[in-house]
């Protein structure tokens, strides 16, 4: 089955590969994997013995990804990665809390572009950004929270309602997973990504884009980012639907969770700073 999404292509060629090199393996005894004629005498009309040595021998199986795959493995990611942010927000003094987010941040980055360019699924590599994206989700909620009590509880709900209504939207397929929205919202992620960029690098040079300081264009600014974090969702969730049908292997599921999670992390921040700047006046 085709796809427009150029990941999914990638990764689905990858699994034919797999289930190629799967069929070429050699059987027991080293015939190979495909039906061998049988020299004994054949039962009538060709058939084989049931069960004898003239069956096929049956190549290797790889178990194909499912919905549930998905689902343990986001939960899973979710887990370790609140078990790290729970660890920086306690382990870390404050004298250390700006290298370790901005470090944390650095090293998720190279990180999740190295998962979404990789032709293999690496589950390794998707724990260990969800431990690094912990510290930096902690260290970043642990400065909030000291400001604006209460705000981080606020986040996280405000998140997960989000996410589940993006759910319910895809499956009552209000909104469609197109190959022309897939275009728009790829290209409008990575121009947000680029503006993002350019505005962490002015800033670090202290200069004030007004994108981040609580002005109405750094909530709308926010705001954006807020809608096009939850349509990101219909994308990860049409993937994962595409990535069933085609069968990829299980081990892809990591991907596919690396995905929401990345999704539910960019929403969690950009709420975060949207709350905080209806609370700042208090």
């Amino acid at each position: 089955m085709k796809t427009s999404n150029p990941v999914l292509a990638r990764l689905g060629q990858a699994a034919e590969r797999e289930r190629a090199a799967g069929y070429a393996q050699p059987g027991p005894y080293g015939q190979p994997g495909y039906p061998q004629q049988q020299q004994f005498p054949q039962q009538p009309y060709a058939q084989p013995y049931p069960g004898g040595y003239g069956q096929p021998v049956a190549p290797p199986t790889v178990t194909p990804m499912t919905l549930d795959d998905v689902v343990v493995k986001t939960v899973l990611m979710l887990a370790i990665l609140g078990a790290s942010a729970a660890a920086a927000w306690v382990l870390v003094p404050d004298a250390l809390a700006g290298p370790a987010w901005i470090g944390a941040a650095v090293v998720g980055l190279v990180l999740g572009l190295i998962i979404s360019f990789s032709r293999m699924a690496n589950p390794a590599l998707v724990v260990a950004y969800s431990i690094v994206e912990g510290v930096f989700v902690g260290m970043v909620s642990k400065a909030f929270e000291s400001l604006y009590d209460g705000i981080v509880l606020q986040a996280v709900v405000a998140t997960f309602g989000v996410f589940f209504l993006m759910a319910m939207i895809y499956k009552a397929r209000i909104i469609r997973a197109t190959p022309k929205f897939a275009r728009i919202m790829v290209a409008i992620m990575a121009g947000l990504f680029g503006v993002m960029l350019v505005n962490l690098v002015l800033a670090l040079f202290g200069v004030n884009t007004g994108l981040r300081d609580g002005s109405p264009l750094a909530i709308g600014f926010s705001l954006v980012c807020i809608v096009v974090a939850s349509l990101s969702f219909v994308l990860n969730f049409a993937d994962i639907e595409e990535g069933v049908r085609m069968g990829l292997p299980q081990r892809y599921s990591w991907t596919a969770a690396f995905g929401i999670v990345v999704g539910l992390v960019w929403l969690y921040i950009e709420i975060l700073r949207l709350l905080s700047y209806f609370q700042g006046d208090d």
